[in-house]
């Protein structure tokens, strides 16, 4: 019987015979698994799944509506292989796990609605498409859908008295992170991932919350990455930025920190609304302007704000109680948020913000 939603974690480690994210920081990649190494990325196969690979997801985050009334959502599916042989004859044999994290932020409310799951693929249920982006776990999915120069995202989730179905476009190319798609993680080349972003996505959602239901529109952002290891050594985990700026540009940061919250490992990644490298984001450093400490008495550093040279920007949270509680199906907690990037009173762009590995280590 296939686990549903809220499945414990528990399950998921008595099917794998492991934690499907049990490669902590500082090891070596398994031999079990390839490691990332220099290719072109190929479209449309790499919008698809890896599944020779340990870890592999699909991110996508928007905002949708304006002021008070915006609401911020997020749809990951994540996959997993595990130890067991892929020749191993048994249809019951858990080579692949697949978890899904869906988020709800309603700032009129103050409502923050989450939900996990975890199960092991199959052919029908939970699924990833290894020919192009097409995932599904149950009733919620995710699926690219060309059409002339457009392309679309689809997707639905949701649970317990609320849902979200939603359609993301765009008609411009896949921009490849570090080099062509090789994106370091570390100074060590075994320490990378295969990275690409689709951003900025034109969205448009209808949203359920109880009895209300509404139509909105927004931006959104899709992150889809593979690896076989991410953490260097003496790393806890990362914060991680995506922003949609106004003017048509991103920007995508991150930073992989130790115990003390100090960056082992930085990256900036700002283009403009062409597509091209924007160097003026160079030199980013990260630092909290204040503390909040979650239900689950982790204490994450937001409100954040951004150095760059002299110049101070603001990553204002569209609520501070956006931390998920992942210990159903992936493990532990984050923080994980729809925030504004502003400089001073004026608004220069929206996007997410993640911080992983506060409350314990980060284990991959």
């Amino acid at each position: 019987m296939i686990p549903r939603r809220h499945a414990l974690k528990t399950t998921a480690l008595m099917l794998a015979g492991l934690s499907p994210w049990s490669v902590s920081a500082g090891t070596d990649t398994d031999k079990f698994y390839p490691a990332v190494k220099p290719r072109p990325l190929v479209f449309p196969r790499d919008y698809g799944s890896h599944p020779e690979y340990r870890t592999e997801w699909w991110y996508l985050t928007g905002w949708l509506g304006q002021g008070s009334s915006a609401i911020g959502f997020q749809i990951t599916f994540f996959r997993s292989r595990t130890r067991h042989a892929s020749d191993n004859p048994s249809r019951l044999a858990p080579t692949q796990l697949l978890f899904a994290h869906a988020a709800l932020a309603v700032a009129e409310s103050n409502t923050f609605l989450h939900a996990n799951r975890a199960g092991r693929m199959n052919s029908t249920s939970l699924r990833a498409d290894t020919r192009d982006t097409d995932l599904q776990f149950e009733d919620w999915h995710f699926r690219r859908l060309p059409s002339g120069n457009t392309e679309v995202y689809q997707g639905r989730f949701s649970d317990q008295g609320y849902a979200v179905t939603f359609e993301a476009s765009t008609n411009q190319t896949p921009l490849l992170r570090g080099q062509d798609g090789l994106s370091a993680k570390g100074p060590d080349p075994i320490q990378a991932s295969h990275y690409y972003s689709r951003a900025p996505l034109a969205v448009r959602a209808k949203v359920q919350v109880g009895q209300q239901t509404r139509n909105l529109s927004g931006t959104a952002w899709l992150d889809h990455e593979w690896s076989s290891q991410l953490l260097m050594p003496g790393a806890v985990g990362w914060d991680w930025l995506g922003i949609n700026l106004l003017d048509g540009g991103t920007l995508m940061a991150f930073q992989i920190r130790n115990a003390r919250s100090e960056p082992l490992f930085t990256h900036v990644d700002a283009r403009g609304r062409d597509g091209q490298a924007n160097m003026g984001w160079q030199g980013l450093k990260w630092q909290a302007s204040g503390r909040w400490r979650a239900p689950s008495l982790i204490e994450y550093p937001v409100p954040m704000d951004l150095m760059v040279g002299d110049q101070l920007y603001q990553l204002v949270p569209l609520m501070l109680l956006q931390e998920v509680d992942a210990r159903t199906s992936t493990g532990g907690y984050y923080w994980e948020g729809a925030v504004s990037l502003m400089q001073g009173e004026r608004l220069l762009g929206r996007g997410y913000l993640e911080l992983t590995g506060y409350g314990a280590p980060l284990r991959l």
